[in-house]
This record gives C-alpha cells, sequence and structure tokens, in this order.
C-alpha cells in the first residue's frame, strides 16, 4: 500500500482527526444540573458581572482557534477552505498532543481579509488564542496586523512567527558553535512570503546588519519597482550593500543562506 493510499485509508477509517469530548459526567440528574440547566446559569452571571471570570469558568483559556482561507496550504497551495480541513485538524492535534492546548479548525470560505478579521473577531469570546494557518501573502500580513489591532487576545501566523522562531533558534545555535555574532553576518534568505519576511525581521532584531531577501525575480532592492507594499518596507530595511541581481549573486560572499520550501 502506498503513502497516499495509507493516508486516505487512516483519515477514511476515523473520519476526522479530532473530536469533542465531555470533561464532566453526565450521568445523573445532578450531573445535569450542574452542567446545565439550572446550575450553569451561576457562571454565567459571574462572568457578566465580572469578563475576566470567563478564564476561570470556562475552557477559553485553553482553546486556540486554527483560522485559514486555505489559500497556501503546505505544498499544495491555494486548495480552498474546504480542502484544507485535514491539514487544519492536523494542527489541533499537534496542539492537543505536544502541548495540551485544545484547538479547532476554523475554515473560513473567502479570501478577503475583510471577511477573514470580521469572522474571526466576532468568534473571539470563545477561544483564547488565535492561529492564522496557511493565509498567503501578502494578505496574511494584513489580517494578522488587523487582528492584533482588533482583539484582546494573542494573535499568531504559523507561517510567519513559527518558521521564525526555529530558523533564528538553529542559527543562534549554530553561532554559538563557532563563535560568530549575529552582527558579523552576511545572510541571504530565499524567499518573500510570510516566512521569508518573519525570518528576515527577526534576524534584523535580533542584531543582524547585513541580510538580504530574494523573490522568485531575484535580489529584493529599494530601486525595484515591481515590489508590493510588504516587499518596499522589507527592502528599506535590508540589502545594506545595495545588491541587485539573482540569487546567486546573494548567495555570494553571503556566510549563511536559509532557503524556504
Amino acid at each position: 500500500m502506498s503513502l497516499r493510499e495509507e493516508a486516505l485509508a487512516f483519515h477514511e477509517a476515523v473520519m476526522g482527526k479530532i473530536a469533542v469530548h465531555s470533561k464532566v459526567p453526565c450521568a445523573t440528574s445532578r450531573d445535569l444540573s450542574l452542567a446545565y440547566t439550572p446550575g450553569v446559569a451561576a457562571p454565567c452571571r459571574e462572568i457578566e458581572r465580572n469578563p475576566d471570570d470567563v478564564y476561570r469558568y470556562t475552557a477559553k483559556g485553553n482553546l486556540v482557534a486554527v483560522v485559514t482561507d486555505g489559500t497556501a496550504v503546505l505544498g499544495l497551495g491555494d486548495i480552498g477552505a474546504l480542502a484544507s480541513i485535514p491539514v487544519m485538524e492536523g494542527k489541533a492535534i499537534l496542539f492537543k498532543n505536544f502541548a495540551g492546548i485544545d484547538a479547532f479548525p476554523i475554515a473560513v470560505a473567502s479570501k478577503d481579509p475583510e471577511d477573514i478579521v470580521r469572522t474571526v473577531a466576532l468568534i473571539e469570546p470563545v477561544f483564547g488564542g488565535i492561529n492564522l494557518e496557511d493565509i498567503s501573502a501578502p494578505r496574511c500580513f494584513e489580517v494578522e496586523e488587523r487582528l492584533k489591532k482588533a482583539l484582546t487576545i494573542p494573535v499568531f501566523h504559523d507561517d510567519q512567527h513559527g518558521t521564525a522562531v526555529v530558523a533564528l533558534a538553529a542559527l543562534i545555535n549554530a553561532l554559538r558553535l563557532v563563535g560568530k555574532d549575529f552582527r558579523d553576518l552576511k545572510v541571504a534568505v530565499s524567499g518573500a512570503g510570510a516566512a521569508g519576511v518573519a525570518v528576515t525581521k527577526f534576524l534584523l532584531s535580533f542584531g543582524a546588519k547585513d541580510v538580504i531577501l530574494c523573490d522568485s525575480r531575484g535580489v529584493i532592492h529599494k530601486a525595484r519597482p515591481d515590489l508590493n507594499p510588504s516587499k518596499q518596507e522589507i527592502a528599506a530595511l535590508t540589502n545594506p550593500r545595495n545588491v541587485t541581481g539573482t540569487l546567486a549573486d546573494a548567495i555570494r560572499g553571503a556566510d549563511v543562506f536559509l532557503g524556504q520550501e
């Protein structure tokens, strides 16, 4: 059996990788009176009086929404919200199995940042955090920034911040082994999407001075007329030697090369 066939059989057998299970018994009328009516009115009234009590009496503090529009699904590209669900379920089980965090997929059937932001803002009361997943650049930057301003809970973009944390951690350890400092490095980064831009910003925040970012058309520099707003911003922060040309030109002379998938 091929991996594809095995994966299809695996998913079909379980009909989805996540489920909702009760944390409390529902065996007696007393159980139901406490978990539901009339007892449930007590925590409702407490939360109404003091909204912060929602973290005492509900699952909000340990519940994350995994939000996508299905436009940049890992290795698959723009496959849409519906087809993205297996991946989002996969992310939910990673949260649960490796961190003990409950997570639920929210696949938004729109590519419009306005719709995504509005949807997430409206469901904020249920969740303690938002994990943005597989939303294509540059829209993902707008969605993230707008949600950070609109919500009172943490907003994390996996493709940006998750990748950047791992890349930076690896580089910190490598530099420690060779006895070098971020300020001494010449870094070339391949890929100017969500991950590449976030990795570059992390490197700069950690003291790197000479970072060159490349996209499919070559080196990003201030004189390029075809840059979108996100790339214009990163062009102003990078490439202090004004290198032009291809990725190969950026790599030439670099101490570190960080490549994107």
